[in-house]
C-alpha cells in the first residue's frame, strides 16, 4: 500500500478494486449491521467474510512493484542514506495513520456506551497507544486499535527491507560486486522470496514480521523487472516456479491470489494497449486515495454501525441500507484525510505531533471512563 498514487491508471484501478473489497470485507465481518442483514445475500456476505481479505495480497504485490519503481527504477538505488529513505517512508506512512486512528479512539468511546459488541475496540492503555503509534502492535502484543492496521506495519517492514538489500549490496567492497550489484540484489530478492514463499508463510506465528509476507512483496518485485526486461519470459518462468513450487508444497489461496496478480500485471504492463487504459475512472479515483480510505473506514463503519443498529435493530432492510451507507461515507471520509493530510509532505514534527495527540487523546478517553 502506497502512501503516495501510483501515477498509472491501470494500476490505480486494481488498487481501488482492492479497496473496495476489503472495507466491504470489514463490513461482513464486523457487525452488526452484517449480521442482521446477512439473510437478505447470505451468499455475497459470505463469500466477503471469508475470501474478501484475499484482496491485501493484491496490495502486496502492488507495493512491491512500487517500491522497486520508486528505489532503483535502472536497478540501480536512487536514495541516498538507507536510514533516510525508510524515516521518510514512515513519516509519510505514520501521519496520516495517526490522524484516523485518533479518530477512531474518539469513535469508539463514542458508541461504546450503548454499542455492546466485539467489533467495538477496547478502552485504550497507555502502553497500547504507544506500540499502535510507533507500529509495534502485534511485535510487542498489544491490541490494535483498529481493524487492518497491521498492514501498515507490515508494509513499512517490507519498504525497510527492501532498501536494507539494496543498501547492503551498494556497501559492499569491490569492483566485482560493483559491475554485478543489480543482479546480486535480484538474486537476494528471488532467494527471499523462495525462503518466504515456501517456509516462513507457512508458519502463522510469523505474520508480524516482514518475511511471512516477502513473498507476494518480492513477487510484485519480479514483476517490476519482468516488464522491464528484454527478456520477460525468464522473469515469468522464476515467478512461477517460485508459487508453484509454493502451491505445491502447501495451496494457501492467498498465494494463489499473489502469484496471479503478479502475472497479471506483468501481462498488462508489457502490453502498450492495456497500460494505456485510463480505467474506470472512479475506482481509479479510489485507488489514488486507498490508503486513506483503508485508514478511515473502519471509524465510520463502527459510527454507522452504531447508529442504525440502536435505531432500527431488526430490520434486514434497513441494515443492509446502514452497510452502503457506511461505504459511501468511508470513501468520502477517505478523500478529506486524503486531501488535507496525505497528499501533503509531511515533516517529523507533524509526524511527532499527531502521534502525542494520539496518545494523549486515548489517554483522555480511558480516564474520563474510568471518572464517569
Amino acid at each position: 500500500m502506497s502512501s503516495t498514487p501510483s501515477r498509472m491508471p491501470l494500476i490505480d484501478m486494481v488498487k481501488g478494486l482492492a479497496c473496495v473489497t476489503i472495507v466491504w470485507h470489514h463490513l461482513a465481518f464486523y457487525g452488526p449491521m452484517s449480521d442482521i442483514a446477512q439473510p437478505l445475500a447470505p451468499g455475497l456476505i459470505g463469500w466477503l467474510y471469508d475470501y474478501g481479505r484475499m484482496a491485501v495480497q493484491v496490495f502486496l504485490v502492488l507495493g512491491g512493484y512500487l517500491a522497486t519503481a520508486s528505489l532503483a527504477p535502472q536497478g540501480v538505488p536512487r536514495f541516498g542514506h538507507a536510514g533516510n529513505a525508510v524515516a521518510k517512508r514512515f513519516v509519510r506512512l505514520v501521519v496520516p495513520y495517526a490522524v484516523a486512528l485518533l479518530l477512531t479512539v474518539l469513535v469508539a468511546a463514542l458508541v461504546r456506551p450503548f454499542l455492546a459488541h466485539p467489533s467495538v475496540p477496547d478502552e485504550p492503555t497507555l502502553s497500547q497507544l504507544l506500540a499502535n503509534a510507533l507500529l509495534l502492535q502485534d511485535i510487542v502484543g498489544a491490541g490494535a486499535l483498529s481493524a487492518g492496521v497491521w498492514y501498515v506495519a507490515i508494509d513499512f517492514q517490507l519498504f525497510a527491507l527492501g532498501v536494507l538489500i539494496w543498501a547492503a549490496v551498494r556497501a559492499c567492497p569491490g569492483a566485482w560486486v560493483r559491475q554485478h550489484a543489480t543482479r546480486l540484489i535480484q538474486t537476494l530478492v528471488v532467494v527471499g522470496v523462495a525462503a518466504s514463499l515456501w517456509i516462513f508463510n507457512r508458519l502463522p506465528g510469523l505474520d508480524m514480521w516482514a518475511v511471512y509476507f516477502f513473498g507476494a512483496y518480492g513477487l510484485g518485485m519480479l514483476a517490476y523487472w519482468a516488464v522491464h526486461s528484454s527478456r520477460p519470459w525468464a522473469w515469468t518462468a522464476v515467478m512461477l516456479l517460485l508459487g508453484g513450487m509454493a502451491l505445491a508444497l502447501d495451496f494457501r489461496g492467498r498465494i494463489l491470489v499473489a502469484l496471479v496478480t503478479a502475472l497479471c500485471l506483468v501481462a498488462a504492463l508489457r502490453s502498450e494497449s492495456l497500460k494505456a487504459v485510463r480505467g474506470f475512472a472512479p475506482l481509479v479515483e479510489i485507488g489514488r486515495m486507498s490508503y486513506s480510505v483503508f485508514l478511515v473506514h473502519f471509524a465510520v463503519c463502527l459510527l454507522v454501525n452504531a447508529v442504525v443498529s440502536h435505531l432500527w435493530p431488526a430490520s434486514q432492510e434497513l441494515n443492509a441500507l446502514g452497510m452502503l451507507l457506511a461505504f459511501g461515507l468511508s470513501l468520502a471520509a477517505g478523500r478529506q484525510l486524503y486531501l488535507r493530510v496525505e497528499q501533503h509532505v509531511p515533516s517529523w514534527s507533524t509526524a511527532l505531533r499527531w502521534q502525542a495527540g494520539l496518545v494523549g487523546a486515548g489517554m483522555l478517553v480511558a480516564l474520563s471512563s474510568n471518572w464517569a
